[in-house]
């Protein structure tokens, strides 16, 4: 494969490559919002159960591998706090998504029109 590769002309060379390594960074980001949203579901589930508790009710929060006794108003602003930081990093990684995919077909076009022109006919 790489032999076939190496005979194709250097800027086709350079656009497969390129093309590669957006799909790599593609990959990298939907990674990273998958598991944003992951933990924006766990955060919004901790709101809701902070909810149906009444407010003199003991809550326990997670700081590194200990578990501190906190009052519901504070952990309920932390959380919010978390949940709009979650969603604008979110936010951002959608709008670099839809970028990527763009550059992504770009550059699949302009490679299948390439190859159609060096490759012999039929």
């Amino acid at each position: 494969m790489s032999e076939e590769i190496s005979r194709l002309p250097p800027q086709v060379q350079q656009r497969l490559l390129r093309l590669q390594q957006l799909q790599q960074t593609l990959q990298g980001v939907l990674t990273q919002k998958q598991q944003l949203e992951l933990e924006l579901t766990e955060v919004e589930q901790a709101l809701s159960e902070l909810e149906k508790m009444a407010d003199p009710a003991v809550i326990y929060k997670s700081v590194g591998s200990l578990l501190v006794k906190s009052e519901k108003a504070k952990v309920t602003i932390e959380l919010n706090e978390r949940k709009e930081l979650l969603n604008m990093r979110i936010n951002v990684l959608g709008k670099q998504e839809e970028r990527l995919r763009t550059q992504v077909k770009d550059l699949q076009e302009k490679l299948q029109r390439d190859l159609r022109q060096i490759s012999p006919p039929p």
